[in-house]
């Protein structure tokens, strides 16, 4: 087999079985905290690493945000079993970036990876990070140029698949929604929370031998759980948050 069709049929095979992933990412976090050395970190130099590690994850969300609330039916969804593309989506911040929901994910994932405070723990989920989704983004792309053909390519030399071009932003044709975010990525919000309050229960078991959340931790799950079920329960018991024309 060709190199260019094994990197498209695996890139296909890793998009719908990419839902594990962050469960991986997990199990790596209980060697990556107890390996890290938290006593030779003074106490302001912790909380400016979690202070880092929440913007960085919430830049992510953001960028997650605007893409899926300026996107129409049919793109950018969760979609596991094959491509879906109706239309090709170049405005927006498609039109500086081709990936902005991998994007996203990196830096929300990295945020978290980052509140270990293991910096060998963020070289090793970066590299692993674009390994796992440079075949993802090939194999859409190719699904993508097959598709659209020289409309995809004369978009894709402009635009950049993963590093934002920030000169190039072209206003998007689609308003933004903010019920497309709601609907669509309460759950992504709570595993982000599940992922911070984890590491730092990790860090009071393994350090400490304490099994217990700091109460900032512990209220933000509490209150952030609470919203998910009221969110889950309107979209799957009311029309209050679908759009037509909407995924």
């Amino acid at each position: 087999m060709a190199l260019i069709h094994s990197l498209e049929k695996e890139g296909n095979w890793l998009f719908r079985h990419r839902g594990p992933l962050p469960a991986v990412l997990f199990l790596l976090a209980v060697p990556a905290v107890y390996l890290a050395d938290y006593s030779s970190m003074s106490e302001g130099y912790l909380h400016g690493l979690n202070v880092l590690s929440v913007f960085i994850c919430s830049v992510g969300f953001l960028i997650r945000a605007y893409t899926i609330g300026t996107t129409p039916k049919g793109t950018s969804g969760r979609n596991t079993e094959q491509q879906v593309a109706e239309q090709l989506n170049s405005t927006g911040i498609y039109s500086i970036v081709r990936h902005p929901l991998y994007l996203g994910n990196y830096l929300m994932w990295i945020g978290i990876v980052l509140y270990t405070k293991n910096f060998s723990f963020v070289i090793i989920v970066s590299l692993l990070f674009w390994i796992y989704y440079e075949r993802i983004m090939f194999a859409e792309e190719r699904f993508l140029e097959r598709k659209f053909g020289e409309a995809y390519l004369q978009w894709s030399m402009k635009a950049p698949a993963f590093i934002p071009r920030l000169s190039r932003f072209v206003k998007s044709n689609i308003p933004f929604s903010i019920k497309s975010v709601l609907r669509r990525e309460y759950s992504g919000i709570l595993a982000t929370v599940f992922g911070f309050a984890f590491v730092n229960l990790l860090m009071h078991a393994l350090h400490e031998h304490q099994w217990r959340l700091d109460d900032c931790e512990r209220y933000t799950l509490i209150v952030t759980t609470l919203v998910v079920v009221v969110l889950r329960t309107i979209k799957h018991q009311t029309h209050w948050l679908e759009e037509e024309g909407r995924s």
